[in-house]
């Protein structure tokens, strides 16, 4: 998009002057010591990489006396408005911004965060944080992932799970699934029984995550470079999008996913799950703490989707620091706390998977099987990372196009067709072609 170009180009020219006095003495930095760090975040209170921030805050706190205010936004405010408020004085210390071209890379090439480059070599983060779990971090001047400029730090990672309920499989006889034939058997055994298998909501983007995970399935590496990274046109016929968009259907129409999913989010499918209502739920590993803690009527196991040759996933949202925060120095400094191998320690133990290659291990069974199960496809470089990464309409096209699909308002040619049409126009509009 030209406008972007140019809103770009504009904002780069102002960057090219004022980070020549980053890390210390930076343009609009306030030379005095801040009383408090403004901190946004959409992240759940519930989760272990929020616990392990306000540890993090802590820490901070008492080393350096400056207080830090975290303000819980959701993740539609940030996704949505982010360029409008970070252009402005309100704009916070430290802001938690989603991954990919479509978020952070535009951000980042509207000139609106900060180059953290700087930082990276005072407190050494590209010695903590891998090249490929820091791909998602890297940016180039058109904002496409896995450049060389860091414009934000990731603190944990994260992937895409079916979480099963072993009480429910167990009293009806169904056996765990370990290919998708018998995931989909075991999906009609319930059925059979009267039991809805498959917890999804698609008010939100449950049904979207499962999509991608069946997308992941049948892709390969040079599938995922041509749709996040643009290497070629994507083809719209292939096996992945086709086999996925039109399983979505047949669970559909087979009863494995109520067509009331159209009205939930993903909140009533987490509560759902947590009370025992369904035996089957696709997820992100940021709930992994959470049914660890709340989940207190039954045993439950997690592994990826049965036949997945990519994990969905990545690692986790990026803590930036916008190019207005008056605070750069201190808001760097709050970041290498929350990168710390004692904070990584605290994620692991918590549920959630750690980002640091220092830190591999945890003391509880499930969450060492889940940084087990991550890291056998981060070290492959196997992850799908998610669907609206390549450009920043695709977050609520894709779901609503899939929810035309649960519908029943549109066939599966229909809906990719829609998704093909918002990612071309999408992708055009992020002007990041050549």
């Amino acid at each position: 998009m030209k406008i972007k170009g140019m809103v770009a180009a504009l904002a780069i020219t102002a960057m090219s002057i004022s980070t020549l006095a980053a890390c210390g003495s930076g343009d609009n930095q306030s030379q005095e010591k801040p009383e408090t760090l403004s901190v946004w975040t959409y992240e759940s209170p519930t989760s272990a990489q929020y616990h392990a921030w306000k540890k993090a805050a802590e820490e901070f706190t008492k080393e350096t006396g400056i207080k830090t205010k975290f303000e819980t936004k959701s993740f539609t405010q940030i996704a949505q408005n982010s360029s409008q408020f970070l252009d402005s004085d309100q704009a916070p210390d430290v802001m938690e911004s989603n991954r990919g071209n479509g978020s952070a890379g535009m951000l980042s090439s509207m000139g609106l965060l900060s180059d953290l480059g700087p930082y990276v070599k005072k407190y050494g983060w590209d010695k903590k944080v891998t090249q490929a779990d820091s791909s998602m971090a890297r940016y180039d001047d058109k904002g496409i992932m896995d450049g060389n400029t860091w414009y934000g730090l990731p603190s944990y990672a994260e992937f895409q799970r079916v979480y099963y309920n072993k009480d429910m499989f167990a009293k009806y006889g169904v056996e765990i699934p370990t290919t998708m034939d018998e995931f989909e058997q075991a999906c009609q055994k319930f059925k059979d029984a009267g039991v809805t298998p498959i917890d999804a909501d698609a008010g939100e983007y449950g049904v979207l995550w499962l999509w991608w995970q069946l997308v992941s399935t049948k892709a390969d590496k040079q599938f995922m470079a041509d749709w996040q990274m643009y290497k070629h046109d994507v083809n719209w016929k292939s096996e992945p999008l086709t086999y996925a968009t039109n399983t979505i259907n047949e669970w559909l129409e087979k009863g494995y996913i109520s067509r009331n999913a159209t009205g939930l989010k993903a909140e009533d499918t987490n509560s759902s799950f947590i009370k025992g209502d369904y035996p089957m739920y696709q997820t992100g590993t940021w709930n992994q703490s959470r049914f660890i803690s709340q989940v207190k009527t039954f045993d439950w196991e997690a592994h990826i989707l049965p036949g997945s040759k990519l994990a969905q996933g990545c690692t986790g949202n990026l803590m930036v620091i916008p190019e207005k925060s008056k605070h750069k120095d201190y808001a760097a400094q709050l970041l290498d706390k929350i990168i710390s191998d004692g904070i990584q320690k605290g994620i692991a133990e918590e549920g959630g998977i750690p980002v640091s290659s220092k830190v591999k291990t945890s003391s509880n069974e499930k969450n060492q099987a889940m940084i087990e199960e991550y890291a056998s496809f981060s070290k492959k470089d196997a992850l799908s990372y998610y669907p609206d990464y390549p450009a920043a309409n695709l977050t609520d096209a894709i779901p609503a196009a899939l929810q035309e699909l649960v519908n029943g308002t549109k066939n599966p040619d229909q809906v990719l067709s829609s998704i093909k049409d918002a990612y071309t126009s999408g992708v055009k509009d992020m002007d990041v072609k050549n």
